[in-house]
């Protein structure tokens, strides 16, 4: 195997993990690839589903299921109970990934080496530091996918601050935030890399997180700021989105019913946050339920079992396990959803404001991206969410058409771009140019 010039075919390794979100948008790209001529092998590790196990192969494409799912119903009530038990953000993510990314590393390091040892380019998620170590054992060049701009340092912007002049609070800021990451999460990452004879690395952020080769930055130029101060290797791609998925199915002939009965409806979706725990869904499911009471809305509420936990559709709301968020949201009048880069960027898509029900820190960061933009009221944290500060969220954005403007403008402005092609292009430029030379044996 060789890598090419510019405008030649690639054979490219891709490796995420983590939920729906973290996968989708490496399908996406892999498509984006493929479409362009390279032959590409994406290595999926989910925490919460096997369903992409299921996926039809296609011509130059090979998708491999690594350790999936990572959690069965026990694990992700442990992950469920760091929520609501760990207020410190950098604690939380350590807990979270010694949950769901420590138990399956080693099996993701083998499909990493393997990857470096078929392929002439590695493109991983920013958390896959197995990926970034087999890259550097091999001598492969690897470019890294960030899901969200809130993890890229930079005086203009902190997650916990907003946009305007380089400041030195900002600074000060990133300077404690990056201690933090650091205390959090280095030991582990450098665990793995004295087992495999690579030096520690002295910055999550610098040397795991961002590639000095190129870094993709996953979101909307309608939502994010290409920073002057960001590395000349990070650059922002904008939504890397795809049709459909065939596993993510049709809208079922009651969703379409019930969305054709009455007014528009608030979708709920907490994603892979709804509690898999029957009681702690139950919960969940008050809570959401008497939201939509109290606002005078009607409402889809997803959730896997909500029959198992005693709920029952009506004219007013609809409970379902599952449905195609590209086809049902445009015909909602809201979305209250947790804060995932995916759901996020899906939602403004479709054009229409958000409630932002947080769980984790980046989250929260997402929440209050969409408020600054005035698509959103101020994001609330799972942990103090009640049905009455739900509701009141839910009767602002129904109440504010300023919300409903705002959301639908940037949800224009965002069916114009294309992060994938944008993707695509600055891939073949960076990696395209070097003289072809002999694969590792």
């Amino acid at each position: 195997m060789i890598r090419t010039r510019q405008g030649e075919a690639m054979r490219i390794g891709l490796q995420t993990w983590g939920s729906h979100g973290d996968v989708r948008p490496f399908l996406a790209l892999a498509e984006g690839l493929r479409g362009a001529g390279h032959d590409v092998v994406l290595v999926i590790t989910c925490v919460d589903s096997d369903a992409y196990a299921h996926i039809a192969p296609r011509a130059g494409l090979d998708i491999r299921v690594v350790a999936s799912p990572v959690l069965g119903p026990k694990d992700a009530g442990k992950v469920g109970a760091t929520v609501f038990d760990t207020s410190d953000p950098m604690k939380q993510m350590a807990k979270i990934l010694r949950l769901c990314f420590t138990p399956v590393e080693e099996p993701m390091f083998a499909a990493a080496q393997r990857l470096c040892a078929e392929c002439d380019l590695l493109i991983g998620h920013f958390f896959m530091h197995p990926l970034r170590a087999a890259a550097e054992l091999a001598g492969r060049p690897y470019a890294s996918v960030m899901l969200s701009h809130g993890g890229i340092p930079s005086a203009h912007d902190h997650p916990m601050s907003s946009l305007g002049p380089a400041s030195l609070g900002k600074r000060l800021l990133w300077w404690v935030t990056r201690l933090a990451i650091n205390r959090a999460l280095k030991a582990d990452t450098n665990a793995l890399r004295q087992r495999v004879g690579l030096p520690p690395v002295r910055d999550m952020i610098d040397d795991v997180w961002l590639s000095r080769e190129l870094t993709l930055v996953a979101v909307s130029p309608s939502i994010a700021v290409q920073q002057p101060d960001w590395p000349p290797a990070v650059r922002l791609t904008g939504f890397l989105d795809m049709p459909n998925l065939a596993m993510e199915g049709t809208v079922p002939p009651d969703l379409q019913a019930f969305l054709a009965a009455g007014e528009p409806p608030v979708y709920m979706t907490l994603g892979s946050w709804m509690p898999a725990d029957p009681g702690w869904q139950r919960q969940t499911l008050e809570l959401l339920t008497e939201a939509a009471r109290l606002a005078g809305c009607r409402a889809i509420i997803q959730s896997a079992d909500a029959a198992g936990c005693g709920f029952t559709s009506s004219a007013q709301v609809l409970y379902v396990q599952a449905a195609p968020h590209q086809a049902v949201f445009p015909h909602c009048c809201a979305v209250l959803h947790h804060g995932g880069a995916g759901t996020t960027q899906s939602a403004t898509l479709a054009g229409k404001p958000s409630i932002v029900v947080a769980h984790i820190s980046e989250q929260e960061h997402w929440g209050r991206e969409l408020h600054r933009l005035g698509m959103a009221g101020k994001p609330v944290h799972r942990r103090k969410a009640t049905a009455a500060n739900l509701a009141k969220l839910i009767r602002q954005v129904r109440g504010t058409p300023a919300m409903a403007d705002a959301a639908a403008a940037v949800g224009t402005a965002m069916r114009k771009e294309n992060g994938v092609a944008t993707a695509v292009d600055l891939i073949g430029r960076v990696f395209g140019k070097a003289e072809p030379r002999a694969a590792a044996r």
